[in-house]
């Protein structure tokens, strides 16, 4: 009894636990300019809840962005992008946020 018991509860958990986690990759056309925007830029995204990989082209300028959708979305990691002071697709950076970078990082600052 104990062992049918046993494996239900086995079967069970991995009904439960196979559920696949839904996966997203974007790639998002950025303002970034030199090495310190592709590191301050990553750096936000890596530790930010859900997103499992980042990247920055500097050639292209564009990100490549693997998230979990559960835990975040695209407009979000588009909009922590444009808080951090780069332009993120169609959402702009504020003035203010791109005021806060190096002189380097801001527009026409190489």
């Amino acid at each position: 009894m104990k062992t049918i018991l046993f494996v239900m509860a086995v079967c069970f958990s991995q009904v439960l636990f196979s559920q696949k986690v839904k996966k997203q990759t974007i790639i998002i056309q950025t303002s970034a300019q030199c090495g310190e925007c592709k590191e301050r830029i990553e750096g936000a995204l890596n530790y930010t809840k859900g997103v499992r990989f980042a990247e920055l082209d500097l050639e292209n300028k564009k990100v490549t962005v693997q998230f979990l959708t559960k835990k975040t979305s695209a407009e979000q990691i588009k909009s922590l992008i444009a808080k951090i002071g780069y332009d993120a697709d169609d959402v702009k950076a504020d003035i203010s946020d791109v005021q806060k970078l190096p002189k380097c990082c801001q527009p026409n600052g190489h």
